[in-house]
């Protein structure tokens, strides 16, 4: 156990006795327990295995290459679609992990082995991503930010695709994309608060 991890475990939380019959289990399989984005996070040789968080309606186990853990049981799932890595294992309650139990350690075990074999989940390329056409004509008006987004990480290009065209309306596709030109021009991604 890694005491800077404790205040999370010992925070008031409806899932507290999850959290807790969770945190057993994972350090039970071996893995180092560190603290990341204000969570539980479980390395091996310092790389992310999974991960315990809480929602408001559900606790779950995030397992970081989900997708390459193979699921007989059915349980994993993909957060939205355009999570391409990442997969949960969702419960409402302690008893729900203890029926679980003992397919959940097989399901970290082959996550441990998919990390031990260095496996790397094969992400779409930014080009895959679908381009609004709002962006798409400021690109095509402007060659200072045609160039500064294609100057952008990848990462950085798919966090501005994905923030833009998830907006239902043209109005506020033009809204996040003026409000994010700055930062495009700047070399910088998407805030955080923007998400």
């Amino acid at each position: 156990m890694n005491p800077r991890v404790n205040w999370f475990f010992e925070k008031e939380s409806p899932w507290q006795e999850a959290y807790a019959k969770l945190r057993v289990i994972l350090l039970d399989a071996g893995l180092s327990e560190e603290l990341k984005w204000g969570c539980p996070c479980y390395t091996l040789n310092q790389k992310n295995v999974v991960l315990i968080h809480g929602f408001k309606e559900y606790c779950a186990l995030l397992f970081h290459k989900g997708a390459l853990v193979n699921d007989p049981q059915g349980i994993l799932v993909q957060q939205t679609e355009n999570v391409q890595s990442a997969r949960q294992v969702r419960f409402k309650d302690a008893r729900e992990i203890s029926k679980l139990e003992r397919g959940l350690k097989a399901y970290i075990q082959q996550a441990i082995k998919v990390e031990k074999a260095g496996l790397k989940v094969t992400l779409r390329q930014t080009g895959e991503f679908a381009m609004p056409e709002e962006f798409a004509r400021r690109l095509q008006a402007s060659p200072a930010l045609k160039k500064a987004f294609a100057a952008l990480t990848p990462g950085r290009q798919r966090g501005y695709l994905l923030h833009f065209s998830s907006a239902k309306q043209s109005k506020t596709r033009e809204e996040r994309i003026a409000r994010n030109l700055e930062r495009i021009l700047a070399g910088q991604g998407l805030l955080k608060v923007e998400l």
